[in-house]
């Protein structure tokens, strides 16, 4: 049997095959915790959908884990992503009337001005996560906050500490490297706020001064404020690094569909597409039941915490014609990389931004790139991607 929170040797790199077999056999399987692992495309995107049967608040599961009122939970049980209405509803709409298309548009040129410097920089031997795909979204979600430039130094190392603590199993080591990134972010915010308070920035292009502000339905709580902006900061970090890694991994992986993009540029949208389908850089959601439901004959009551597996609903036959294949053309493509419903990720958009210049201009720059031996995974089950990725550049 399966068992996500004991998984099978090598799954952290590879789970594709894995993802393979679960669809084959048993797309809906108990696990021994209790919990439920979910992996048809179909059943993903009705539960995205459904907010009033499958809900995101994690109080309950998160207490045995983080313990009550410990950093983590409090981080984790407020920010956006594990809530529902009407304090997502509400965080939401804030979020998204800072992320109009003319606010991303305005974005564009200072995105390809951090890209090109890094590309000026890189050495020959350059990491393509450290020199490259780690620093591209923590830049643009500091520019987004306007978090100073000489402050921005611990941000990476806070969120990786912070989202790894999602995954199923941890390290004493892990957790109580979780709380203090939380303790310490929270420190940090709350000086940050406090000067934004005294000199607001343009709510137009001040994703922190505009959530400071609220809207017409209200103002955030401090707590809510703190904690949401460590969820801005460290959800755009994460998932862009990963998109970013992932994809320049596959195109080197993929000769020839690196040289089709090479040599048609216009292919980057569905080529970025593809590489959120085929390495999701999130590949796990969750959802709690509020009532009993049915799943592959499956009967689940109420209270059951779901593993939404995405990276095996992208690679669902019934959905995907040749699903194994990375092919820079699919079209249509109907992947679950940024989930679904009104959980879709806020940040989507800027996500493919980021993804799609970063590639592109890389490609631009070195087409005949190489990775070198010695890649390293993330070793993580939850989010896809490599710690380390060494290249070479001519």
């Amino acid at each position: 049997m399966f068992d996500l929170a004991n998984p099978p040797a090598g799954f952290t790199d590879n789970p594709f095959p894995h993802y393979d077999r679960l669809l084959a056999e048993t797309p809906v399987l108990e696990q021994p915790d209790g919990s439920v692992l979910i992996c048809k495309h179909a059943d993903l995107n009705a539960i995205y959908r459904d907010t009033t049967t499958y809900i995101s608040d994690k109080k309950a599961a998160f207490a045995p884990k983080f313990g009550l009122d410990t950093p983590l939970f409090e981080h984790h049980t407020t920010s956006l992503v594990f809530n529902d209405p009407p304090l997502h509803t509400r965080v939401r709409r804030i979020m998204t009337s800072a992320l109009t298309p003319k606010a991303l548009a305005r974005m564009e040129p200072g995105l390809i001005e951090t890209v090109d410097h890094l590309l000026n920089v890189m050495p020959q031997d350059a990491d393509l996560i450290e020199d490259f795909a780690s620093t591209i979204p923590i830049q643009i979600i500091g520019n987004l906050l306007d978090v100073p430039m000489d402050e921005r130094g611990p941000l990476r190392d806070w969120s990786l500490s912070i989202l790894g603590a999602l995954e199923p199993v941890l390290t004493p080591e892990q957790l109580e490297a979780g709380h203090r990134a939380v303790r310490d972010f929270k420190d940090y915010l709350t000086d940050l706020i406090a000067r934004r308070r005294a000199q607001p920035g343009d709510p137009e292009t001040d994703v922190l001064t505009r959530l400071i502000n609220g809207d017409d339905t209200g103002r955030l709580t401090e707590i809510e404020l703190i904690q949401n902006c460590i969820f801005i900061l460290n959800a755009g970090h994460e998932t862009t690094t990963n998109l970013i890694g992932n994809g320049l991994a596959l195109l080197n992986d993929h000769p020839v569909q690196k040289a089709q993009l090479i040599d048609d540029p216009a292919l980057i949208n569905t080529a970025v597409e593809e590489i959120l389908r085929v390495r999701s850089p999130n590949q796990f959601g969750n959802r709690e039941t509020a009532a009993q439901v049915t799943f592959g004959g499956i009967i689940i009551p109420p209270g059951t915490n779901l593993h939404l597996c995405i990276g095996a609903a992208n690679r669902d036959p019934d959905v995907f014609e040749n699903p194994t294949v990375f092919d820079i053309k699919r079209q249509p493509n109907r992947h679950l990389a940024f989930a679904g419903g009104p959980h879709v990720c806020v940040g989507l958009t800027l996500a493919r931004m980021e993804g799609r210049i970063a590639i592109e201009r890389f490609l631009r720059r070195y087409p005949d790139y190489v990775l070198a031996p010695g890649r390293l995974g993330g070793g993580r089950i939850r989010f896809h991607g490599y710690q380390s990725l060494p290249c070479a550049l001519t």
